[in-house]
């Protein structure tokens, strides 16, 4: 009986270790993942705002009297100077009017010149002379107003600019209510850019640029760039000058002009592009995006604690342009320790071993 006891103590002995060995063997093992210590950096915010551009001076070129159109002097996209020609219109039948209209100011003027002697000699009243007279007058009248549609018929631009489209071709007929405009004449010397901003950010620029009144604000503003719609910067920078008095009463949006020198004449009257708003940010946490997590539109980093377990925390940021990396405005403190690898496989609560690299080698904006 004391043999079987033993022979059972020492099997129970060999199963324990056995199982002790096998549970030692199925233990899982800490990974190990790359983990950044953070620090402050300087950088560049860029809000972005679709913009419509226009020339300084966009004048629609219309016919102020009927005819039709005789000769067009000018090409889409030429560039014009102020008094040169653009169209004529038909004047053949101005012109005829013009000479029976000037005729009868002779014959009226003859009239005139018949009575005077008359009058002197008190063979004929003044009323008579006085009608005549009046009636000189009106000749007059009527033959300066036909002169003066038979020069409307030559139009001429009232500025310097470039030529627009030209929808009408030759024996077009045109009047004053003619809807589409002959052409359109712009003067792109200088291009304005118009675009809106809604009111949150209106006052966040407003709040955050020096100056005591709203003038003095936007006189002090940095310079804007113009992304163009081949996606390239234009080469000068733009100035702000104007926000609209009030907001629209329907979208809660402002109405901003940005003034830019076209001096090249490269950008032209309808086109589109993007305006580019800097905000220079001085000591602030900047990190990866992709360091990041959004969990039910929220953001979260994975700070590792001081033993080493993962947590998720809730953090505000902004995107730096290039869509690569956040400024952190809330969540995050210096010196704190986030995962930068196997974002979005390890779980909160998660033991790791940190592997610490340098802030450097995935940050890469301006350093202090």
């Amino acid at each position: 009986m004391k043999k079987k006891y033993f022979i059972s103590v020492i099997l129970l002995s060999i199963s324990l270790l056995s199982c002790k060995k096998e549970t030692a063997q199925t233990a899982p093992s800490v990974m190990s993942y790359k983990v950044v210590e953070i620090a402050t950096s300087n950088t560049t915010l860029l809000a972005e705002y679709p913009a419509s551009l226009e020339g300084v001076t966009d004048i629609d070129i219309r016919a102020k009297v009927d005819g039709y159109i005789q000769k067009i002097y000018v090409q889409e996209g030429q560039e014009v100077k102020k008094g040169q020609l653009l169209f004529k219109l038909e004047t053949q039948t101005a012109t005829q009017e013009a000479g029976a209209a000037k005729a009868k100011v002779a014959a009226a003027q003859v009239e005139v010149n018949r009575l005077i002697p008359l009058v002197e000699r008190d063979i004929i009243s003044d009323v008579q002379l006085e009608t005549a007279k009046a009636n000189l007058a009106s000749a007059k009248s009527t033959y300066q107003s036909i002169v003066a549609r038979i020069n409307y018929a030559t139009i001429k631009s009232p500025v310097n600019g470039i030529v627009g489209t030209l929808p009408l071709r030759l024996g077009s007929y045109v009047s004053s209510q003619t809807v589409e405009p002959l052409t359109r004449i712009s003067d792109v010397s200088t291009i304005y850019a118009y675009f809106s901003v809604n009111e949150k950010e209106q006052l966040d620029i407003m709040m955050n640029t020096p100056g005591k009144s709203f003038q003095e604000k936007i006189n002090k503003m940095g310079a804007v760039n113009l992304i163009l719609s081949n996606g390239m910067q234009y080469e000068l920078k733009g100035k702000i000058e104007t926000f609209s008095g009030q907001a629209n009463t329907q979208t809660g949006s402002f109405n901003v002009r940005a003034r830019f020198t076209n001096g090249n004449k490269l950008l032209r009257s309808g086109e589109s592009g993007t305006i580019q708003i800097p905000t220079h940010l001085v000591d602030v946490i900047v990190i990866p995006q992709n360091a990041t997590l959004e969990l039910q539109d929220k953001r979260i980093a994975l700070v590792v604690d001081k033993n080493n377990k993962v947590q998720a925390i809730p953090i505000e940021v902004r995107a730096i342009p290039g869509g690569q990396f956040f400024v952190v405005d809330s969540g995050l403190n210096v010196n704190d320790k986030i995962l930068v690898e196997g974002v979005g496989i390890v779980t909160e609560g998660t033991l790791i071993k940190a592997e610490i690299i340098d802030f450097k080698t995935i940050i890469n904006p301006t350093k202090k």
